[in-house]
C-alpha cells in the first residue's frame, strides 16, 4: 500500500495526458470543393466563436514547491518532533488542478489535491474523478507521523534525573479510502468502497513484572481492511441506505532487551535484587468482523419527517502471546524468585454488536417544531484465555498453567424530546428533556480470589433549553443549556451532577467589518462517597474579521481566548493506603491574528502568529510568529517565500523547551 500515492498520480497524469490528446486532436477537414463552385460562392468570411474550448484550458490550477530550511534545535529535539516536526528538505507544498475533457471519453472532470509531501509529518492526496451519469470515483490518501516523546511523561526516574519517558512512540501511519458510485444522480445508486489503515514504527514501552518495572525497546506493525458495498435510493420523500462490509485486523508487536536492565525499583525484594539480563517477546492479534448497516428518511406528511438507521457487527479475534525472560524476578503470589521464565498465552473473543437509533419531527402548526430520537447500543463479549509458565528456580522447573473464561454486556438506551417555538419572527425559544440509562455486567471465572461477577449502572436525567435572538440583521445570539442529576455512573471521571453551558454572539458592526464571541461553560460533580471529583472548565473567544473595500488592499484577522480549567479528585496512596488529593489548574491565554495586504504589481504581504500562555499546575509558554510573500515573476509564475519561528518553555520543566527558526522560499504555477 505504500504505492497507492504513486498508483494515484500516475492515473491522474494518464487520464490527463488522455484529455489533452482528445483536446488538441484536429477536426476532420472538409472536402475541397470545385474551384468554380468556390469562387461563386466566395463571401468575406465572418468571425465566429468555436464551440470547441481552447485546448490551453484542458487543465486549471495551481502547484506549490520549494525548500525548507530549519535551523539547529535550541533546546530537547524530542519535544519539538513531539509538537511540531517540521524538517529541512526538498517540499512540495500543495497542488490543486482540476482536467477537463471536452470530448467526454472516460471522464468528464479529473480533479486531484495534495499538500505537504516530502518528508512532511502530515501528506494528503485527494482524486476525484467524474463522468455524469455514468459514475462518480473518489480517492484519498493520508500519511502522518506520530512523533511522541516526552520526558516528563511516564517517568518515574525524573526525580532521579533520568530524562527518559517510558512510553514512546516514533510511528508512521497510512490511510487509504476509495469509493466509486455508479449512476450517480439516478434513484438508484450502487457503490462499492475500500478502506485500509496500517501503521508501523519503533517505540519505548514498559515490561511489568511483579514488584518491578522495565523500559524496553519496542516494535509495532498493524493492518485493518475494511470491505464494503451497497446501494442509495434517492426520492423526492424518501431516501435509503443498505451497506454490507466486513473488516480484517492484524496487530503485531515484538518487545526485547538484549542488556542489563535493572528496572525502576532501587531497592532489593524480600533481600533480593530484581533485574532483567535478556528478553523477548511477541504479541500478535488477529481479527475479522462483518457488518450490515441500513438507514433511511422519508417525508410521511407535509409534516411529518422520519429518520432512522441500525448496525448489526460480529467481530472475532484470537491472540497469541509468547515471552521470554532471563534475569532475577519473582512470583508475588507465590514469593517465588525465578531466574528465566517461558510464558505463552493463547486466547480469543466474540464481540456481537447491535445498535439502532429512530427519530421524527414534527410540525403541528408553522411556529412549533418537535424533535424525538430514542438509540440503543448493545454489545455483549465472550472471551476465554488459556496460560502456560514454565518458571526455572534455584530448586528447578516449576510448571504453572490456567484457563479464565470471562464476559462482559453492556446494554445503553437513550431517549430525547426536544420543542423549538418561534416566538416571533426574531426570537425562538427551544426546550427538551433527555433520559439516559445502562447497564454493564462481567463475569470472570473462575474467580481466583477475586469477584466472579460485576454490575455497574449508568442512570442520568437531562434538562435542555436554548434560545435564539435576532434583533436585526446584523446581529444574532444563541445560547444552549443542560442540567443533569445522575443516579449512578460508571467510573469516577464520568459526568455525574453537571451544567453545561455554551454560548456565541455575532455582530457585523460595519460592511466590512463582523465580530464573533463563543462562550463554553462545564462544571461537574460527584457526590459518591469516596469518589470527590470535582470538575470546572470555561472559554471565552472573541474574533474579528476586518476586510475594508472587500480586502482589496488589505484585510485583518484575529481572535483572543481565555481559558481556565480546575480539577480536584481524591486518590488512593498504595504505599499507606490513604487517601490524598490530586488538584490541577491552568490558566491559558490564546492569542492569534494575520494581516495580509495587496501591495503595487501584485505582491502579497501576510504577517501574523499565534501564542499560548498558560499558568497554574503545569505553566507554559508557545509562541509562534510568522510571514509570508508572494511576488509575481511572470506570467502564471509566482516566487514564495514564508518564515516561521517556533518557541516553547515550561518553567517546571525546563528541559522540554526548545527554539528553531524555519525558512520555505520556492515557486507558485499556476493556470
Amino acid at each position: 500500500m505504500r504505492l497507492l500515492p504513486q498508483l494515484w498520480i500516475g492515473l491522474a497524469c494518464g487520464l490527463g495526458c488522455f484529455a489533452q490528446a482528445t483536446a488538441e486532436k484536429p477536426a476532420d477537414q472538409p472536402k475541397p470543393e470545385a474551384p468554380a463552385a468556390a469562387a461563386s460562392e466566395a463571401k468575406p468570411a465572418a468571425a465566429t466563436e468555436s464551440p470547441v474550448p481552447d485546448a490551453e484550458s484542458w487543465i486549471t490550477g495551481s502547484i506549490d514547491f520549494g525548500y525548507r530550511w530549519r535551523t539547529d534545535i535550541a533546546g530537547n529535539p524530542n519535544v519539538y518532533r513531539s509538537i511540531v516536526n517540521l524538517g529541512s528538505g526538498p517540499k512540495l507544498l500543495g497542488t490543486d488542478f482540476k482536467i477537463t475533457d471536452p470530448k467526454h471519453r472516460l471522464f468528464d472532470t479529473l480533479e486531484t489535491r495534495a499538500y505537504t509531501w516530502g518528508g512532511e509529518p502530515y501528506q494528503t492526496l485527494q482524486v476525484n474523478i467524474r463522468k455524469q451519469s455514468v459514475y462518480d470515483l473518489n480517492g484519498a490518501y493520508r500519511d502522518f507521523a506520530y512523533f511522541n516523546n516526552l520526558p516528563s511523561f511516564a517517568n518515574p526516574l525524573l526525580s532521579r534525573g533520568v530524562y527518559q519517558s517510558q512510553r514512546a512512540f516514533d510511528l508512521r501511519r497510512k490511510l487509504s479510502s476509495f469509493q466509486l458510485d455508479l449512476r450517480p444522480g439516478s434513484r438508484f445508486i450502487p457503490y462499492v468502497a475500500f478502506e485500509r489503515a496500517s501503521g508501523f514504527g519503533n517505540g519505548v514501552t514498559t515490561l511489568v513484572s511483579d514488584a518491578n518495572e522495565y523500559a524496553v525497546p519496542t516494535r509495532l506493525d498493524e493492518v485493518m481492511n475494511n470491505f464494503r458495498a451497497g446501494g442509495r435510493l434517492e426520492f423526492r420523500r424518501f431516501h435509503a441506505t443498505i451497506e454490507q462490509g466486513g473488516t480484517t485486523f492484524d496487530d503485531r508487536q515484538n518487545v526485547f532487551e538484549t542488556q542489563l536492565n535493572s528496572g525502576n525499583r532501587t531497592l532489593p525484594y524480600l533481600g533480593q535484587t530484581l533485574g532483567l539480563r535478556n528478553l523477548l517477546a511477541t504479541y500478535g492479534v488477529n481479527g475479522t468482523s462483518y457488518y450490515s448497516k441500513a438507514l433511511f428518511s422519508a417525508q410521511a406528511a407535509s409534516w411529518l419527517d422520519l429518520y432512522g438507521q441500525y448496525l448489526y457487527s460480529r467481530p472475532e479475534s484470537t491472540l497469541s502471546f509468547n515471552q521470554s525472560v532471563t534475569g532475577n524476578n519473582v512470583l508475588s503470589s507465590q514469593l517465588l524468585f525465578y531466574t528465566q521464565q517461558q510464558y505463552l498465552v493463547s486466547s480469543f473473543a466474540r464481540l456481537p454488536h447491535t445498535s439502532g437509533s429512530f427519530g421524527a419531527e414534527l410540525r403541528p402548526f408553522s411556529r412549533l417544531r418537535v424533535v424525538s430520537s430514542w438509540l440503543t447500543d448493545r454489545v455483549s463479549v465472550t472471551g476465554a484465555a488459556r496460560t502456560n509458565q514454565r518458571l526455572t528456580t534455584a530448586s528447578g522447573v516449576t510448571p504453572l498453567s490456567a484457563a479464565v473464561t470471562s464476559g462482559l454486556s453492556n446494554n445503553y438506551s437513550q431517549a430525547e424530546v426536544m420543542a423549538l417555538y418561534d416566538v416571533t419572527r426574531k426570537i425562538n425559544l427551544r426546550g427538551g428533556y433527555r433520559r439516559v440509562w445502562s447497564d454493564a455486567r462481567q463475569y470472570v471465572l473462575p474467580q481466583a480470589g477475586l469477584p466472579g461477577t460485576d454490575a455497574s449502572y449508568l442512570r442520568r436525567d437531562v434538562a435542555l433549553g436554548g434560545a435564539t435572538w435576532r434583533p436585526f440583521s446584523k446581529l444574532s445570539l444563541n445560547a444552549d443549556a443542560e442540567v443533569a442529576r445522575s443516579g449512578q455512573a460508571y467510573f469516577r471521571t464520568s459526568l455525574y451532577d453537571y451544567q453545561r453551558l455554551s454560548a456565541r454572539v455575532r455582530y457585523q458592526l460595519l460592511k466590512e467589518l463582523h465580530l464573533s464571541s463563543d462562550f463554553w461553560w462545564l462544571n461537574n460533580q460527584n457526590p459518591t462517597p469516596a469518589s470527590g471529583w470535582d470538575f470546572n472548565g470555561q472559554r471565552l473567544t472573541a474574533a474579528l474579521l476586518w476586510t475594508p473595500k472587500g480586502g482589496k488592499w488589505v484585510s485583518l484577522q484575529g481572535d483572543y481566548t481565555r481559558a481556565t480549567l480546575r480539577s480536584d479528585i481524591s486518590f488512593l496512596v498504595p504505599q499507606q493506603f490513604t487517601r490524598e488529593w490530586s488538584r490541577y489548574r491552568d490558566n491559558a491565554h490564546i492569542i492569534s491574528a494575520l494581516a495580509e495586504m495587496n501591495l503595487p504589481h501584485k505582491v502579497k504581504l501576510a504577517a501574523g502568529g499565534s501564542m499560548f500562555l498558560s499558568s497554574g499546575s503545569r505553566p507554559t509558554d508557545f509562541y509562534q510568529p510568522r510571514g509570508r510573500l508572494s511576488v509575481p515573476v511572470y506570467r502564471g509564475l509566482a516566487w514564495i517565500s514564508e518564515w516561521r519561528y517556533d518557541g516553547y518553555g515550561e518553567p517546571f520543566y525546563q528541559y522540554e523547551g526548545f527554539r528553531t527558526h524555519l525558512i520555505t522560499t520556492g515557486l507558485r504555477v499556476t493556470r
